[in-house]
């Protein structure tokens, strides 16, 4: 029986997007013959007549009346003590006391990670907690980039845990052998970079990993590696401009084909194949990202995720759930024998 808790109140859509993407993954745990229960926390007033409304999966969704609210403007590192009736602490509640197994939210991301790891704490061997996010690669497998936002400033043993963490989920949760990591740098030289991303170089040379040096910014859409690591400040800066392409070239496109009618008939002829083609920078496709390190299984959404990223995202903690990946972390880090240990020579 898979567990899962989604912050109902979380997200710029919330909580209709929230309960509509529950319903979708309800059917689809029931078409795949997955033991399951969703629990909606958020008002339930709100809540039950939507859920009561599905009719073919509500006996799969509960909800659970939460009645605050953490907002985008409240202070991450104070939200478990100013709201502990909020949809996000409650359904962190559950987690931690064992009546659920994942965690969803489209809310605060900075809540999120700050509540998460205070309310669940860290996996034995984590330092500090992750978050890990795809990016579409000219190869067509997708490229993880970690850390996006966690940890602005950090020591070289962050940087080589988040790489032992993002190669096990590359692995068992993206289908990717042995996955090849790069750590991103102003160059690919030993010696480019700051004094904490040159060691970290060193104990990546040094671990059993599949290393294959430093990246650069570049390198990211190239497909030349399949997990890349960098500190949060810059990962965040990489994500949101990733994010920006697709929005932009839209923008393009629409000026462009305003210019003349012949324009806007070639626009309109190559529309369908830019889609196609572009399909791999839609949010939707992922979900969410996964936040690794923490004692439980949380996977953080877009803010305005639609109903399609929220089902997702319900579909990505189901593989981690079913994957075991926080115990996989746990053993790469914490057993000595590991193949993922750095060696002393």
């Amino acid at each position: 029986m898979f567990r899962i808790v989604l912050d109902a109140m979380g997200g710029d859509f919330a909580p209709s997007n929230e309960v509509a993407g529950a319903i979708e993954a309800s059917r689809t745990f029931r078409l795949h013959g997955v033991e399951h229960t969703i629990t909606l926390v958020g008002d339930a007033a709100t809540l039950e007549p939507l859920v009561a409304a599905a009719k073919d999966v509500s006996s799969f969704l509960e909800v659970e009346h939460a009645e605050d609210i953490v907002l985008m403007e409240d202070d991450p590192a104070t939200v478990v003590r100013a709201k502990p009736q909020s949809s996000l602490v409650r359904g962190l509640e559950r987690v931690r006391s064992g009546r659920a197994d994942a965690f969803i939210s489209a809310g605060n991301t900075g809540a999120v990670l700050s509540s998460a790891t205070l309310l669940l704490g860290r996996i034995h061997g984590v330092s500090r907690p992750t978050i890990g996010a795809f990016f579409p690669t000219v190869s067509g497998r997708p490229c993880l980039v970690l850390d996006v936002g966690a940890n602005a400033e950090v020591k070289p043993q962050f940087l080589y845990e988040f790489g032992v963490m993002g190669s096990i989920y590359a692995e068992l949760a993206g289908g990717i052998p042995k996955p090849r990591i790069g750590l991103l740098n102003i160059g690919e030289e030993e010696t480019k970079g700051t004094e904490t991303v040159r060691h970290a170089h060193e104990l990546y040379r040094k671990s059993s990993l599949n290393f294959i040096g430093n990246v650069e910014g570049r390198d990211i859409f190239r497909g030349i590696a399949d997990v890349i690591v960098c500190d949060g400040f810059v990962g965040n800066v990489v994500l949101k401009f990733a994010e920006s392409i697709m929005p932009m070239l839209k923008a393009v496109l629409r000026a462009y084909s305003q210019k003349s009618l012949l324009k806007k008939v070639m626009v309109g002829l190559l529309a369908p194949f830019l889609r196609r083609a572009l399909a791999d920078f839609d949010y939707q496709k992922y979900g969410g990202v996964p936040l690794l390190g923490v004692r439980g299984i949380v996977i953080i959404g877009h803010g305005k995720s639609s109903p399609l990223a929220i089902k997702n995202m319900i579909i990505r903690a189901w593989e981690m759930h079913r994957l075991r990946i926080n115990e996989r972390i746990e053993q790469a880090l914490t057993t000595p024998q590991s193949a993922l240990s750095p060696t002393t020579a």
